[in-house]
């Protein structure tokens, strides 16, 4: 058995996120590649946050989460956006308030973002733009699997 992997040919794991993936530059997302999937896996959920933001906002602040994502899928193009592809996948709220992708944007210094990739054992039932404790709270008891890919970022 091989473990799951997420990577991105933007950046390599621990480096610095380019600019363009940031929130103020094109806001974006990167790039992900996805391997070592397991057989049992149903759907991926993926969640983007700054652990670093809980000094600066009071909460670790959350810039993507997307779940349902198919169990086939190698790769995630830049710039995705599940509802104009052929894929099952819903993106939730982040902490812009806004729905979808939100960059980098750290108020202080340099952060580090994860990028954590779970494979589930089936596919969630939650509503269009659940919240990340909504979303966590579905996933409990199905996740066969967890990758991370890690960046940081600084203020521009």
């Amino acid at each position: 058995m091989t473990d799951l992997i997420l990577r991105s040919p933007a950046f390599a794991n621990g480096d610095e996120i380019p600019d363009r993936y940031g929130y103020d530059a094109a806001n974006v997302n990167p790039p992900l590649e996805i391997d070592g999937v397991p057989d049992e896996t149903e759907s991926f959920v993926l969640i983007m946050d700054d652990p670093d933001a809980m000094e600066p906002a009071g909460k670790i602040w959350e810039h993507w989460i997307c779940w349902n994502i198919p169990s086939g899928t190698e790769s995630i193009p830049e710039d995705w956006n599940p509802a104009e592809s052929a894929s099952l996948a819903v993106e939730g709220a982040n902490d812009f308030d806004e729905v979808g992708y939100g960059g980098p944007a750290p108020p202080d210094r340099e952060h580090t973002y994860r990028c954590g990739l779970y494979a589930l054992d089936t596919t969630l039932d939650v509503a269009a733009e659940a919240s990340k404790d909504e979303v966590t709270h579905a996933m409990h008891g199905h996740v066969v699997a967890h990758a991370e890919l890690t960046g940081t970022y600084a203020p521009r």
